[in-house]
């Protein structure tokens, strides 16, 4: 079984990504659920956004890398949309690193020091027509990432909702985020 690291989205630590979180470890895998937001959730993704900008993007990912103090290198990162800064940072630059399951985000390697790591799978999960990932060059990224990487897959799902995978919010869509999370748990079952 697999030891996870999962960071939430611009909305915070909600109670869609707790549930996702349980389904991971129902499935018998570790998983930790930092708060990136000290407590803080926000009932709209501009609301949520406007906060990161306040404290800055740095010290979301600082954060991220605070929460990995005491837990073992051989860990996968996952991280959903804003989780994804620092899940790739990590997967990309702390040795160790299992595999990335980056979520509705991915931004190009080089922004974290060139190349994708040969030996760390990675999947990429987004919809083709979300005006965030495929709006904003994320899907781009991460077909660039696909094309590079030894061990790399991208799912695109047909809709244009961002954040589809955590069940609490509006932009959930059930068939989506079922087969992410089905495809996600086999990549999780192949992390030796």
């Amino acid at each position: 079984m697999a030891e996870v690291l999962v960071f939430h989205h611009g909305h915070g630590l909600t109670v869609g990504i707790r549930g996702f979180t349980e389904q991971l470890r129902r499935a018998g895998h570790t998983v930790h659920v930092p708060d990136l937001f000290e407590g803080q959730i926000f009932d709209s993704l501009q609301n949520g956004m406007s906060y990161v900008e306040d404290v800055g993007f740095g010290t979301i990912i600082a954060r991220g890398t605070a929460a990995t103090e005491g837990l073992p290198a051989e860990l996968v990162y996952l991280g959903f949309s804003l989780g994804v800064l620092p899940a790739q940072k990590l997967a990309q630059t702390r040795p160790g690193a299992k595999g990335a399951l980056l979520l509705e985000a991915c931004l190009p390697v080089a922004e974290f020091g060139g190349a994708w790591p040969a030996a760390i799978p990675v999947q990429v999960h987004g919809m083709d027509a979300d005006p965030f990932f495929a709006g904003e060059g994320d899907v781009d990224a991460a077909r660039a990432l696909v094309e590079t990487a030894a061990d790399a897959e991208l799912f695109l799902y047909p809709g244009n909702r961002h954040l589809f995978i955590d069940s609490s919010l509006p932009s959930h869509d059930e068939h989506a985020a079922t087969q992410t999370t089905d495809r996600v748990l086999d990549f999780l079952d192949r992390i030796k």
